[in-house]
């Protein structure tokens, strides 16, 4: 189903609408696991099913098809990635994907379930093992253990650490990988904020345009892959399933001199704080079993971490949602109501997604061409609906100048070459990191600040 970007939550709430009509939810499942089935009752009858399918985009048979097959499946499993996410709305898409899932009683059974698509193996590992902005509870153990006082206040996520470079209040950038001025929102503002600092290291396995940005002084430090060997051990990943397993690198190493990520954290550690820490750096760095004890010790569910990740194909760790296990949150999974989004647009505007190619990584292109859209040798494209492409006077092929339009401000990217394509009427798409100069970085989601790349508001003239 081509649904219109933002149409989301609108195609949910209808589906969950002929549902109830139906007598379709699961009644058992929710009477013993869940709360706030009535409000959200409330809320769907309240809605008009026409204006609902009108927002999706698509047809009404097609919605209806849909919860047909959501009312005779036995077990369903909602897959999204950031698609769903990256929108200003992005919490309450995925929290109406649940509401969906809890209506039919699609947790805590095989088959079924929730089920993030992740960007790559280890994005999951590092929100389990607390890289995020927020101080997991947990911490505190690792104090108490090596004697020093945990802070307890909340660092920079993403957008919030671009806001705080351009306004002087950030010194240092460290990256730990990644190419942040390619991956992150507003190309131009994040390449500012950059040099706002007074220092930028990037410890990284090869080069990338974020090396191209620097603070005052700037240093890369290239460092072991993961594919390569490593004289300290094996890492552990993290996949979407919650499954833990270990992995090895095979090849010789890119230089003889290279080190390890832990290696140079460790190192760095040593030289700012020489005698006054407890923490044996330098001898973790040297033999990753020991990181894995002290993970042990003290992160839930990592219990005997060293000798489980050995069992062939690594171990599961505990989930609430597959679990039934909502005590954290009261005892029982709750139904929420998400508003409508506003996807009003001037007659002239449409709403762009940033996408990705086939050959594509996150920020690394292996490849120009796109065997899934029929693209080849470029990537400075603008797909868009033929009738909104004639409605403009423009033509596949045609050179365009996109506009995006927030709060006032306008971002500009020249040089698009703009192509027929079956994407929803007022609707268009362009792809990933060649479209974040349109991103702007004051646009993210409510409650996870994620950037909303997929919900860009634009206008498109002739390049001219």
């Amino acid at each position: 189903m081509q649904v219109r970007i933002g149409g989301d939550i609108a195609l949910f709430k209808a589906m969950m609408k002929l549902i109830l009509e139906a007598g379709a939810e699961d009644r058992d499942f929710i009477e013993r696991h869940t709360t706030g089935l009535e409000e959200l009752r409330a809320d769907l009858a309240a809605l008009s099913f026409p204006e609902l399918v009108s927002q999706t985009g698509i047809s009404e048979e097609q919605v209806r098809a849909a919860a047909e097959i959501a009312m005779a499946s036995n077990a369903t499993i909602c897959c999204w990635a950031m698609g769903l996410t990256q929108h200003k709305h992005g919490v309450a898409n995925i929290q109406e994907v649940v509401n969906f899932l809890l209506l039919r009683g699609m947790l805590g059974k095989p088959g079924a379930g929730a089920c993030p698509v992740r960007g790559h193996s280890n994005v999951q590992g590092d929100r389990t093992m607390g890289i995020w902005e927020r101080v997991p509870p947990w911490a505190v153990k690792l104090g108490e253990r090596f004697g020093f006082s945990v802070p307890q206040a909340a660092g920079h996520h993403a957008v919030s650490a671009i806001q705080a470079m351009r306004k002087g209040e950030v010194k240092v950038f460290f990256a730990l990988g990644g190419n942040f001025l390619s991956a992150a929102p507003d190309t131009e503002v994040t390449a500012a904020a950059l040099e706002h600092t007074r220092l930028t290291t990037h410890v990284s396995t090869k080069l990338n345009r974020s090396h191209l940005i620097t603070g005052e002084r700037a240093l890369i430090l290239p460092c072991l892959g993961r594919t390569e060997l490593d004289p300290s051990g094996f890492v552990t990943v993290e996949d979407s399933m919650s499954v833990v397993h270990a992995s090895r690198g095979v090849l010789p190493p890119a230089s003889d001199v290279l080190l390890s990520e832990a290696t140079i954290v460790a190192r760095l550690a040593e030289a700012t704080l020489g005698t006054r820490t407890r923490v044996p750096y330098r001898e973790l760095a040297q033999d990753y079993a020991q990181v894995r004890e002290l993970i042990a010790d003290t992160i839930p569910g990592f219990a005997d971490y060293n000798q489980r990740v050995g069992l062939p194909g690594g171990f599961t760790l505990p989930n609430s949602a597959r679990e039934l296990d909502f005590t954290k949150i009261g005892g029982r999974a709750k139904f929420t109501v998400q508003q409508l989004p506003d996807l009003r647009l001037e007659p002239d505007q449409l709403l762009l997604s940033t996408i990705r190619s086939h050959d594509q990584f996150n920020t690394t292109v292996y490849d120009l061409n796109d065997r899934y859209r029929g693209v080849f040798g470029y990537r400075r494209v603008l797909f868009m609906n033929e009738a909104d492409l004639t409605a403009r006077g423009l033509r596949t092929g045609d050179k365009v100048h996109i506009t995006s339009h927030f709060r006032g401000e306008t971002r500009h990217a020249r040089g698009f070459t703009v192509l027929a394509y079956d994407t929803p009427r007022q609707t268009a798409a362009a792809y990933f990191p060649e479209a974040n100069v349109l991103v702007p970085a004051g646009h993210f989601a409510d409650k996870s600040h994620t950037p909303a790349s997929k919900s860009i508001v634009i206008s498109v003239s002739a390049d001219n």
